[in-house]
């Protein structure tokens, strides 16, 4: 049985549009697209610019092992050094980002042009080796989009959003993935998150469809096989979400409002985006 959790509290609102999610150093970091910056927030709702953006939308951020900031961008993928400066840490544009324990760096992207309406292609993920070359680790990815990694660091999770599916891989000593299968089917995966259990939290298949009344978007939890033991209703669609706080108990949630690609910029305008925040079990 699918347990149905209280709504979730408002923790910050007036923003562009919200996007990746990370709980660190004490705080939610996330992408705050339209806007080029990357934002903190803490428990209390006080937040702060913390690191450059991109001016463009899809794009995400991760941590290096050393705590160094990693940006995707259309172009490039960039670095923050500890004084504040940012670099070119490879020349791989990429949408989702993730770096497992290991400290393998992982993008991911679908090469048409999605804004433009250009007609879907599989898309793909790479592994962003330490000098910055990459290496195509899997492919025909149907639009590509958040990652997680297991808490044993042995199997990378994406979101094939335009398949409502969540996909896993094997992760080899040196990175290369393999075993692909399906972790589960029928939803509308986005941003995700994955907790201690494995548990993974992703969006419904009607977060991007709503009409009329009652909750515009939901996340639910499901573990390796398609069991849904969790339910969360949000007043606006959940892009992404991200677990942290201080026992890693505390569930965000990133909110915007969609109404397709060509009424962005009236979205961004309202600066209607919202991160709402609640507990979990896990």
């Amino acid at each position: 049985m699918t347990v149905l959790l209280p709504p979730p509290r408002l923790l910050t609102d007036d923003l562009t549009m919200v996007e990746s999610g990370r709980w660190h150093d004490g705080r939610l970091w996330f992408a705050h697209w339209g806007s080029g910056e990357v934002i903190a927030v803490d428990l209390a709702g006080r937040r702060e610019v913390v690191g450059p953006g991109h001016d463009t939308m899809g794009w995400s951020i991760d941590w290096l092992p050393d705590g160094r900031l990693l940006v995707t961008g259309p172009d490039e993928l960039t670095r923050v050094e500890p004084d504040g400066t940012t670099v070119q840490h490879s020349p791989q544009g990429a949408n989702e980002l993730v770096v497992d324990p290991a400290g393998h760096v992982y993008v991911n992207g679908a090469d048409f042009d999605f804004a433009g309406g250009g007609a879907p292609e599989p898309g793909w993920i790479r592994l962003v080796e330490p000098d910055g070359t990459t290496r195509d680790v899997a492919g025909d990815i149907d639009f590509p989009n958040g990652m997680v990694v297991t808490p044993d660091g042995s199997t990378l999770v994406v979101a094939e959003s335009f398949a409502g599916r969540l996909s896993a891989f094997d992760i080899a000593a040196d990175g290369s993935l393999s075993g692909r299968r399906t972790w589960a089917e029928g939803l509308g995966p986005d941003g995700l998150c994955i907790d201690a259990e494995g548990g993974i939290w992703c969006q419904t298949a009607d977060t991007f469809a709503h009409t009329g009344s009652g909750p515009a978007g939901a996340v639910v939890r499901v573990l390796d096989g398609g069991e849904v033991t969790h339910r969360i209703e949000t007043e606006l669609p959940c892009f992404a979400c991200a677990l942290g706080g201080p026992e890693n108990r505390h569930l965000f949630l990133l909110c915007n409002e969609f109404e397709g690609i060509d009424q962005l910029g009236a979205v961004l305008a309202r600066r209607s985006a919202r991160i709402y925040v609640t507990e979990v079990p896990a």
